[in-house]
């Protein structure tokens, strides 16, 4: 595909390549610096594979005096410098350029404090999500946010683009669940932000910082929220006969004022690809599917189940089927967490993230497929309903230039869609490269320019994470 732009390479920098690498080799030991060229080909993209581009270099530090020694190196000698967290972004958030130095915070993978007593844990930028659950479960607590790669990605990254996930419903996205930061600025600085209290005091640059895309600085430590596991939780599987039905029922369910704590959608061809994949045992004869996962008590789950039940039969359900075991929930949720792995087995794909209000949901299902099948292309929907951030799978190949080109055009129509509706054009994948062209369609030039100018104040030499979020056009110009 062709359809993004990228920066052209400074040639200047990339004449002084050998001179730029020999530099960071004096910042890191020789196994924190990538520059092998065959090496560097991992880097070269992220999960949004159409795009690559080889990185000047690649460090990988281990320390935070070690991001800000290389932050500064960069800044001195004009580097830009591309932030990474596992590379599992889904919007071409960690996508490099051929001048830049990828730094990655892989090395950074240690849990440094867990406090129960102010149920908080401190932990550097590369520990994966599902780690700091995994590492107090035993103690009866858990990390609530956890996106479909919570076993991949890590929370710098989930910081970056502010990353969520099924159980987003009830307990919110990244930046709920974070308490502090420590940040490594464009010229080497560390500033703290936060800390364990549950508020900070003076402005809140935490929140500017959750969701910067590392245009602001990198992240290298965060103190994160920890929450005390339910008494229970049970998933229920809810079968109907469209997906236009299916959306009613979930705005109803929130129109009601029940709060699940998840509501996950699946269409008919994602229920068959992740059945084939997992054997969930979903109901193979329904048009969409809706997974509601209650939790506490089980006289709570009971007497909430019952409440959307009966919501649920007012839309004509044709398949009720409840989790009996602990097994049998954990199957459920394989099904559905591993639906963008099952759907690379079947095509390749394009994830869509645009969020719209949950009463058009049932409208914008029906967009979603017009305008997929007007291009001649299949598009499977799986995605977080309760709070209507829309995940459309739009299968294509990607070896067809003239398909990909049709997938991007689908999607692209799809996201102004989403918008149009009330919504937004990402909901936790970022903006990255994929929206970055489309911002103008939810934003004003002005309001672009403030967003600009925020981000000028961070880092005025427009080195960090160039070429994402914001039109080319407009970056180029305000960055001179």
């Amino acid at each position: 595909m062709t359809a993004i732009r990228f920066l052209e390479p400074r040639a200047e920098l990339l004449a002084r390549r050998d001179a730029i690498r020999a530099g960071l080799a004096d910042l890191v030991a020789a196994d924190c610096l990538v520059t092998d060229e065959r090496e560097l080909v991992p880097f070269e993209t992220d999960a949004f594979t159409a795009y690559r581009r080889v990185p000047l270099a690649v460090v990988l530090p281990q320390t935070t005096e070690q991001v800000a020694a290389v932050m500064k190196y960069c800044s001195d000698n004009g580097v830009p410098i591309v932030p990474r967290g596992a590379g599992t972004s889904l919007a071409g958030g960690a996508i490099p350029q051929e001048d830049a130095v990828v730094i990655g915070v892989s090395k950074m993978a240690h849990i440094l404090e867990v406090d129960y007593e102010n149920r908080t844990a401190r932990v550097q930028a590369g520990v994966t999500n599902l780690r700091i659950s995994d590492e107090v479960s035993a103690d009866g607590f858990f990390y609530a946010p956890d996106p479909s790669s919570q076993l991949a990605c890590t929370i710098g990254g989930n910081i970056g683009m502010n990353s969520g996930g099924a159980h987003c419903l009830k307990y919110g996205v990244t930046t709920n669940n974070l308490l502090g930061v420590t940040m490594v600025l464009h010229d080497g600085t560390v500033i703290e932000l936060g800390g364990k209290a549950l508020d900070a005091e003076g402005y809140d640059l935490l929140g500017l910082v959750c969701g910067s895309e590392g245009q602001l600085g990198i992240v290298t430590e965060a103190t994160v929220r920890l929450i005390a596991k339910p008494e229970g939780a049970r998933p229920v599987l809810f079968g109907f006969d469209s997906s236009e039905v299916a959306g009613a029922c979930v705005a109803d369910i929130i129109g009601a004022g029940i709060i699940p704590v998840a509501i996950e959608f699946m269409d008919k061809p994602a229920i068959d690809i992740c059945e084939a994949f997992a054997q969930a045992g979903y109901p193979m004869d329904v048009a969409a599917l809706l997974i509601v996962e209650v939790e506490g008590s089980d006289d709570e789950m009971d007497a909430m189940l019952a409440k959307i039940i009966e919501i649920a039969r007012r839309h004509n359900v044709k398949r009720v089927k409840e989790s009996q075991s602990a097994l049998e929930a954990a199957t459920i949720w394989k099904g559905r967490k591993s639906a963008f792995g099952a759907t690379g087995r079947v095509a390749d794909y394009i994830c869509m993230d645009g969020t719209v209000p949950l009463g058009q949901l049932s409208h914008v299902l029906r967009e979603t497929s017009v305008i997929v099948e007007k291009y001649g292309l299949r598009v499977a929907n799986v995605f977080h309903a309760g709070d209507g951030n829309m995940h459309p799978l739009i299968l294509y190949n990607v070896n067809d230039p003239v398909e990909a080109e049709k997938a991007e055009a689908a999607g692209m129509e799809i996201l102004k869609l989403c918008v149009d509706a009330g919504g937004c054009l990402t909901g936790e994948h970022g903006v990255g490269i994929e929206k970055r062209d489309l911002m103008l369609h939810q934003f004003t030039e002005t309001d672009l320019n403030q967003q600009m100018r925020v981000r000028a104040a961070f880092d005025p030499g427009w080195l960090l994470n160039p070429s994402k979020v914001f039109p080319l056009d407009l970056e180029m110009r305000k960055a001179g």
